[in-house]
């Protein structure tokens, strides 16, 4: 037996006992799998019976204008300021500080330190209670969006075992960068302010992409006692939590000694906290645009960026507060300025004084429908120069006409006889721009309009007429600014883009060469022999083109222009539509329009190219013709005229005699009711006519009631109540006529 074992293969023992070594192993290996997957399926577990909150559904909400900087803060649910920002977004040396002073594992850990938890087991051993709570960046994140832990103590067993658990879901469902800005963005700052952002912004006045040393210091410790270290109330615990910071920085290697000596230099300072406002009405209208109808305050996003520049639009504010005080009580302004390349609105001012309820702050007359006035005139002889109706010199008659009853005067209650297209555009006479739309056509002129991005606002079952020209539609000043923007690219006009994801919008509302004509006019006068552009005063890029306008009873004042890289619209009046007298576009919104265009800055220098369209021909006033084309030869006055597709269009039939002006009905208006004095039984009217020559017939319902020489006045008597229509005739087969009512005599 003692041979038989000495003859076993050498090594039989260790191969025998080989296999039950390895079932061992895959034992525990087995085991250490399964406990693994039962603790995998408890975390998903608990993580769907206990889900993380949203990180920002507490409805906080700041408007940005295009640089970043807030202009008005929506606050929480309860009451906080928050500016959500990213890694990126912030400061490389706020980063190492914070990173180096709270956590130097961030980026390691899965949520929780175990040397630093261990570290503050072992001191609440020791010591009978907590004494560090050994947190993570993560754990602080957990704690910041977990309602059960923010704003109360974290220092019980049960606070901080959840603390640990809402830090393990972060770090299962979000990136370490995504938990990073997460901090950054909801970092107690003091007060109601959250985040390095808006501690930035309100505390230091600058971003914090751009943060000193000393200043990344300072808010890496004030989420250590936000209220003890706030810099406007306590500058010197503040200024000590700082140079602690500085000094750990030095000693972990991070900085160095001169850098932090430097940084200690730089003293603790922070404006009291308030809320000051930009753009409050621009702001209003972002949150409600960005919400959902019906949507609740929580579903608003954290950071609604706009397209406003801060610099303008704090000028544009300034000096609507210098000029509100010299206007009458319950009077506001409104102004938009847009960018005409990007068609991005810089400057929003919706009300004259958002702190002044007495001037209805709250109305945001930028959207308001309002009546034009005399505005929309510019595009009306756009459009007859695209039709070929008109050039920049022809004859056109501002005499008192009547067209079908409708009489139009203008605003000085004078008339000026016979004016060129320029004269009429530039003085902004009502009645040549009548007459032309009534040429033009007012459904055609509505619908060009409407193209463009105007629409026209009627009465309930009105159709367009020819009181369009003079403000008888309503639009608004945002759609006017985007207009007008056609008379400073090519014909193109644009839809103001208040927030940079808007789509760009352009339309078409006239040709490139009827815009160029058009601006030239209401710059310069129109007239091609004047000396061009670089002779006239100002920077060529502030050179303005502009229109006023006043709406029926002064109620609304305008001003509207362009500028080579601006529109700028101006609005002056009631919110609540009552009549201002004294006050027209003229004399209170041009000035504020000029103001505003000296403030603008330049922009870039571009060459004013006149189209191939647009020629200087010499016409022959008053008869419109080109020189050389009339045929006897005659010419006048020679003109010299912009003229559109080489179209040099005759003057209109009957215009080229200035005296041979459209006949008109004067001395009764058309709808009047006339009553008898007391104790008369007739009516007694004395009528004349306008614009005649030879004899002329008057009749009354058709019959003819006499006829006489022109230029002598007819009196008509009526005994019985009733509608009458009175209707004057001249030789030429001309006639006006109009409407009235007799009442109080007796019955017909």
């Amino acid at each position: 037996m003692e041979q038989d074992r000495s003859a076993r293969p050498h090594g039989a023992g260790e191969v025998g006992r080989r296999p039950a070594w390895r079932r061992r192993a895959r034992r525990l290996c087995r085991a250490a799998l399964a406990a693994v997957a039962v603790m995998g399926v408890l975390l998903l577990a608990l993580d769907r019976l206990f889900p993380l909150p949203a990180p920002y559904a507490d409805g906080a909400t700041v408007v940005v204008a295009a640089d970043g900087t807030p202009l008005r803060n929506y606050p929480s649910r309860d009451g906080i300021w928050r500016y959500p920002v990213t890694r990126d977004q912030v400061s490389p040396l706020y980063l190492q500080s914070l990173l180096t002073y709270e956590d130097r594992w961030f980026r390691w850990h899965l949520g929780i330190n175990p040397v630093a938890m261990a570290r503050a087991g072992w001191q609440w051993a020791v010591h009978g209670h907590i004494v560090s709570g050994g947190s993570t960046l993560t754990m602080q994140v957990a704690r910041l969006i977990d309602p059960q832990l923010n704003g109360k103590p974290s220092r019980s067993i049960g606070a901080k075992l959840r603390q640990v658990w809402r830090a393990v879901q972060l770090e299962m469902h979000y990136s370490k960068d995504e938990i990073l800005s997460m901090y950054l963005s909801r970092a107690p700052m003091g007060g109601i302010v959250q985040g390095v952002e808006m501690a930035s912004r309100l505390w230091l006045g600058k971003s914090a992409r751009n943060l000193s040393a000393a200043e990344a210091a300072l808010l890496t410790a004030l989420p250590q006692a936000p209220t003890r270290l706030r810099p406007d109330r306590h500058p010197e615990a503040a200024r000590q939590a700082r140079d602690k910071v500085l000094d750990r920085m030095v000693e972990l290697g991070r900085w160095s000694s001169a850098e932090v000596a430097d940084a200690k230099i730089e003293t603790v300072a922070a404006p009291p906290l308030r809320s000051r406002w930009l753009a409050p009405l621009a702001a209003q209208r972002l949150l409600r645009e960005a919400r959902p109808p019906g949507g609740r305050r929580d579903k608003r996003p954290p950071v609604l960026a706009s397209n406003l520049d801060v610099e303008i639009q704090d000028r544009v504010e300034q000096m609507l507060l210098d000029r509100v005080d010299s206007l009458p009580p319950k009077v506001s302004m409104a102004v938009l300025v847009m960018d005409n390349d990007s068609l991005a609105v810089k400057a929003y001012a919706g009300s004259a004084d958002f702190s002044d309820d007495s001037r209805y702050a709250h109305v945001d007359m930028v959207t308001a429908i309002r009546s034009p006035g005399s505005t929309l005139k510019p595009f009306l002889y756009g459009l007859a120069l695209d039709d070929g109706l008109i050039h920049s010199e022809s004859l056109l008659m501002d005499v008192p006409m009547s067209f079908g009853g409708y009489a139009p005067g203008n605003f000085q209650a004078s008339f000026s006889g016979p004016v060129s297209v320029s004269q009429a555009l530039q003085r902004s006479l009502n009645v040549p721009a009548v007459d032309l739309l009534d040429r033009v056509g007012p459904a055609h002129f509505a619908s060009v309009m409407l193209g463009g991005g105007v629409r026209l606002r009627m009465p309930a079952g009105a159709v367009p007429n020819l009181s369009l020209i003079l403000g008888g539609g309503g639009t608004t000043l945002e759609e006017l600014v985007g207009a007008y923007r056609a008379l400073a690219r090519g014909g193109l006009s644009g839809k103001p883009r208040l927030r940079p994801d808007e789509p760009r919008v352009e339309s078409r509302m006239m040709s490139a060469g009827a815009a160029w004509i058009v601006r030239d006019i209401l710059e310069g006068g129109g007239h091609p022999d004047r000396p061009f552009y670089q002779a006239q005063s100002g920077a060529p890029g502030k050179r303005l083109a502009w229109k006023t306008g006043t709406s029926f009873g002064f109620r609304d004042a305008w001003a509207v222009g362009v500028t080579d890289n601006w529109t700028i619209g101006v609005w002056v009046g009631r919110p609540d539509g009552t009549p201002n007298p004294g006050y027209f576009g003229a004399n209170v919104a041009a000035p504020l329009l000029q103001d505003i265009v000296s403030a603008l800055p330049d922009g870039p220098q571009r060459e004013r190219v006149r189209p191939d369209t647009v020629k200087a021909v010499v016409t022959c006033w008053p008869l419109g013709l080109r020189l050389g084309s009339v045929l006897d030869g005659t010419c006048p006055e020679q003109r010299p005229a912009w003229a559109l597709n080489d179209t040099v269009p005759p003057t209109f039939a009957g215009y080229a005699d200035g005296a041979q002006a459209p006949l008109r009905l004067t001395g009764l208006s058309n709808g009047s009711v006339l009553r008898p004095v007391p104790g008369a039984e007739r009516v007694a009217v004395d009528v004349d006519a306008q614009g005649t020559e030879g004899d002329i017939w008057w009749m009354l319902d058709g019959r003819v009631l006499g006829h006489g020489p022109a230029g002598r006045p007819f009196r008509v008597m009526l005994a019985q109540d009733g509608r009458y229509t009175l209707t004057v005739m001249d030789s030429r087969g001309r006639y006006d006529r109009v409407g009235f009512e007799i009442a109080g005599v007796t019955a017909r």
